[in-house]
């Protein structure tokens, strides 16, 4: 049981693909738009449950209870050795070096 006021996550299915708009890349089209919105439940909920939400900017939303106490999760990609010798060759064309 999650209680009140705890730190969540949701999910809501804002567009079905068959509501996308025609303009949209035609693999963009495929997939449903998806939102995830980080708040404060509102009331007690079971993970998986239908749930309102009070943002911190005081939004209300509804949607799936995904999880508590989310973090940052995100990456800026894995090591890329190339960016090594790219990063070498730009600081000696800016600050100096042997040419």
């Amino acid at each position: 049981m999650v209680k009140k006021g705890e730190w969540v996550r949701i999910h809501k299915i804002i567009l079905k693909p068959e509501e996308r708009a025609p303009q949209v890349p035609e693999d963009t089209k495929k997939v449903p738009l998806e939102m995830w919105v980080k708040g404060f439940l509102d009331a007690d909920a079971e993970i998986g449950s239908e749930v309102s939400i009070t943002t911190v900017t005081g939004r209300k939303e509804t949607g799936e209870l995904t999880e508590v106490n989310p973090c940052y999760d995100h990456s800026f990609g894995k090591f890329i050795p190339e960016f090594l010798a790219i990063d070498k060759q730009v600081r000696g064309m800016l600050f100096g070096g042997d040419e």
